[in-house]
């Protein structure tokens, strides 16, 4: 039996045996062929990281090329005294001396929107109320002119120091209003304090009509409100304090348990180190355009900035580089020089 069947088995290894060479060899075969596929695919990936990598270089030094070429358009424009400032009304003046160092229809009579709340801010200080006095936020202080939504909600209740805060960083209505409201003799003895002021300050051409600014019947002009910000920065330092501030929290009752709440100034500048602010003010609604007063030190003179009616969400800021940018590079000195020559 054993006889008969090892033949059998030597005969059939023999005719399985190349089978299996075969297949071995076929492997080999897919192997080499698959490393191939991966290496070409590889090569090819390569390639094509290659080719992005050298466009994106091409592609930034050209952005280089058009950032050198726009930077040196400016610096010729800044240096004829041509701002190409996107705001309808501007006014640069050297706080020092009072110079006039930038202008551009600053007679106008325009909508300030929320740049009314650094009047509302000054006479609210000038009351001399209590200013950990405790303010709850009702529905009187809802926005009834542009339906405007606040993080700020009904019940709130917090110091009339933390209203002025949320109210010049962050302009929010809600704490602009319950401001008036609480001033004594209400709503209408606050307007009638505000335009007073003004008229003591020299500001002929300023109306106000609510704290908020809201109404666009709140008018002014930029020499108007030049002369509210020099005021502010010389003789409030809480509101130098406030509105030189990036942001501010404030903390207000849950359902359940009391809630963090972040704030941050309406006015980005104030977050950046290469600027030295000491009073700021933005303001927006559609009748006044994008609006921005400053008091700023630039090239170690403090210079007062108004910017009204600017069109673009970033054009006031822009403007404000410009403006600085301008003065940095004696810009303006030159500008004097030639009006020295020519008179």
């Amino acid at each position: 039996m054993k006889k008969t069947l090892l033949p059998l088995f030597l005969s059939l290894s023999i005719l399985t045996w190349p089978v299996t060479e075969v297949q071995a060899a076929e492997g080999k075969a897919r192997t080499s062929q698959s490393k191939a596929k991966k290496s070409k695919v590889k090569h090819q990936v390569k390639a094509k990281h290659q080719v992005k990598a050298k466009h994106k270089k091409i592609a930034k030094r050209s952005q280089r090329n058009n950032q050198a070429a726009r930077d040196a358009e400016l610096d010729h424009a800044l240096a004829k005294g041509d701002l190409k400032l996107r705001s309808n009304s501007a006014l640069v003046i050297n706080q020092a001396t009072g110079e006039l160092i930038y202008t551009k229809n600053p007679e106008v009579e325009t909508p300030i929107a929320s740049i009314t709340k650094l009047m509302t801010a000054v006479v609210t200080l000038d009351a001399g109320l209590p200013l950990d006095e405790q303010i709850t936020i009702n529905s009187e202080d809802l926005d009834r002119i542009k339906g405007t939504g606040s993080r700020l909600p009904l019940g709130a209740t917090l110091s009339r120091r933390e209203l002025l805060h949320l109210a010049l960083i962050a302009s929010e209505n809600r704490a602009a209003a319950a401001l008036s409201r609480s001033y004594p003799g209400g709503r209408e003895a606050f307007v009638q304090a505000m335009n007073r002021k003004a008229r003591s300050l020299g500001m002929q051409n300023t109306h106000y009509v609510d704290g908020t600014g809201l109404s666009s019947n709140n008018r002014s002009t930029a020499m108007d409100l030049a002369k509210l910000v020099d005021v502010a920065s010389r003789h409030y330092p809480l509101i130098h304090e406030i509105t030189s501030t990036g942001s501010y929290d404030v903390e207000v009752a849950g359902r359940k348990h009391m809630r963090q709440i972040a704030y941050m100034n309406t006015n980005a500048l104030t977050r950046n180190k290469d600027w030295d602010i000491g009073i700021s003010k933005t303001g927006y609604i559609s009748e006044a355009g994008h609006c921005l007063v400053m008091q700023t030190r630039i090239a170690g003179q403090k210079m007062v900035i108004v910017l009204l009616d600017s069109w673009g969400k970033w054009s006031r800021i822009g403007d404000a580089q410009r403006i600085k940018r301008w003065i940095e590079n004696g810009g303006a000195e030159r500008v004097a020089s030639r009006a020295g020559r020519t008179t």
